[in-house]
């Protein structure tokens, strides 16, 4: 298969999993430019091209064709070019949802230059190290973040106004609207470069071609159930995988829309005021959100949505059965890594079992490892590589600026997951995170899950503490949501909640009311409050045990 074959393939078996898993290859190309083989050569001049690709609503409303887009980001590319910009060269981008980064990732691919993500939060200190780290040679931000680059000796192109010191993003858009590539473009090319959360470690730099993201998101185009002329609404911040997974090329692989409404502060009316009146057909969008929404009365807004969807991390039931009675649709999980593409899902058409991330998406076998490496029904969750998927990183670059390549027969997530008799795949936590407690494995996600249904918790998360007894015991960190403050009444609350529902050996046994340590990207970072409790020698004032309440 060719890109535009595996495409139409999926498209063609969106609702029949078993044809779409069995009959799927990753296409074999030597060379493609997503940006111009596809983005240009075929949306931006067929019967797509005077469609809208993105809509932005709100802050930075503006609204472009696909054959418009094609066309500035040819300006731009030819602008770059005219600064010096050339096929390899690291590009950080800090940018957020306006339209010039999205002009800015096709124009780089078109460059063959590197993307190198970052959000907006970074710090002067983040991006002095970035800029290092990934060996960056050009800076585009925000003429109002260019404050942060006064320690960055590279050229920096600044959007929304003039900087002393810095090339004005809109002197480059005069350029010529007609672009000519200076060679072809390799598939194994070098196209992204990503910084990783750090939940565990210090972040690591993660390496993509112009084939793992570009051609590998057609998996997540087919858990997404995105279709031709459709408006696809992602949830996520730039500077992250995810936005590049379901606000670039998953929807343009369909032909569809991307939706954005930028907002100064979540604001959960207005966001569904913007995906009625957007005409978003599509919506995925993290847990968090998905709790905000349903605070709503959902049935007061009449969208045009088909598909919903949520990735992060699975929903609990309650949510999912409320969205469910709302709007008559099913929330459809999905799971991957900035390593990867969506590996795991459940696709339009297919059973829904609560909880279940789902089965393998097209392209990719999933094993579950044990401790021996051997096959079994929970394990580590591994991507078989014999034949290598397309969508798996080219590998992490170290700070010398080597790649080390994935090898071996199996990839290793780093995750645990559980598989049930139909091939439905449950996840159980980081392996990292789990760990045992009288002799009983204990998974943080899964205790998790249950304190976040109490009515009085906005955020959990779930370490062990030392025990005499029985080594470790479950201790939750726990975030209340707005207005609540923590007393040993809301405590005994939450420990009855646990006790109607986790068997004995399960319970959490101590609590403490606390704001949780986080990367930037909002994980959270269960080490620290790990080693918290590791070095802790006598009772917090803030805790609370269960047998306080006994």
């Amino acid at each position: 298969m060719d890109f535009v074959e595996a495409r139409d393939f999926l498209l063609a078996h969106r609702d029949d999993y078993a044809a779409a898993y069995g009959g799927f290859t990753w296409p074999d190309q030597e060379y493609f430019n997503w940006a111009l083989d596809w983005f240009d050569g075929v949306l931006a001049i067929g019967e797509l091209a005077h469609t809208p690709a993105l809509r932005i609503t709100g802050t930075g409303a503006a609204e472009l064709t696909f054959a418009e887009l094609s066309a500035r980001s040819n300006r731009l590319a030819n602008g770059l070019r005219g600064m010096g910009m050339a096929r390899g060269d690291r590009v950080l981008l800090m940018l957020g949802n306006v339209a010039p980064l999205w002009e800015t990732m096709l124009a780089a691919m078109k460059l063959g230059a590197v993307v190198v993500p970052a959000t907006t939060l970074l710090t002067a200190d983040d991006l002095a190290e970035r800029v290092t780290r990934a060996r960056v040679r050009f800076v585009i931000c925000a003429a109002d973040d260019a404050h942060k680059l006064g320690g960055v000796n590279v050229p920096r192109i600044t959007v929304g106004g003039t900087v002393p010191g810095c090339t004005d993003y809109a002197t480059l858009m005069s350029a010529d609207a007609t672009f000519v590539p200076d060679k072809v473009t390799h598939v194994t090319d070098p196209l992204l470069l990503y910084f990783t959360s750090g939940t565990t470690a210090k972040p690591k730099l993660v390496l993509h071609s112009h084939a793992s993201y570009p051609i590998g998101h057609l998996s997540t185009m087919y858990w997404l159930g995105v279709r031709p002329r459709d408006m696809h609404l992602n949830v996520s911040s730039p500077g992250w995988a995810k936005h590049a997974w379901s606000c670039l090329f998953a929807p343009w692989n369909a032909g569809a829309g991307v939706f954005i409404h930028n907002q100064p502060r979540f604001d959960t009316r207005d966001m569904l005021d913007a995906i009625v009146a957007g005409g978003v057909t599509t919506l995925c969008a993290p847990p968090t959100v998905w709790r905000m929404l349903i605070q709503q009365d959902l049935r007061a807004w009449k969208t045009s949505l088909r598909e919903v969807c949520g990735a992060g991390e699975p929903l609990n039931p309650e949510v999912i059965e409320q969205v469910r009675a709302a709007w008559g649709m099913t929330i459809r999980d999905g799971y991957g890594q900035t390593e990867t593409t969506a590996q795991i899902g459940n696709p339009p058409g297919q059973m829904v079992k609560a909880g279940s991330m789902g089965r393998p998406l097209p392209g990719y076998r999933i094993r579950l490892l044990d401790s021996d490496d051997a096959d079994a029904d929970e394990g580590a969750v591994c991507i078989a590589m014999h034949p290598r998927p397309l969508p798996v990183m080219l590998g992490y670059q170290t700070d010398e600026g080597a790649i080390e390549p994935i090898g071996g027969e199996v990839y290793f997530t780093g995750d645990v997951a559980s598989r049930d008799e139909d091939g439905y795949l449950t996840y159980v936590g980081r392996a990292d995170d789990i760990f045992k407690a009288s002799d009983y494995r204990i998974s943080p996600f899964e205790l998790e899950s249950v304190l976040i249904e109490h009515p009085a918790v906005a955020e959990a998360a779930v370490v062990p503490a030392p025990d005499a007894v029985r080594a470790a015991i479950p201790k939750a960190y726990v975030t209340l949501i707005d207005g609540i403050e923590p007393s040993a009444e809301i405590a005994a609350s939450i420990f009855a909640h646990l006790r109607a529902r986790l068997a004995p050996y399960k319970r959490v046994r101590r609590l403490e009311f606390a704001e949780l340590p986080k990367t930037i990207s909002g994980k959270i970072r269960r080490v620290e409050l790990r080693r918290a409790e590791e070095a802790r020698t006598e009772r917090s004032a803030d805790e609370y045990r269960e047998e306080d309440f006994s």
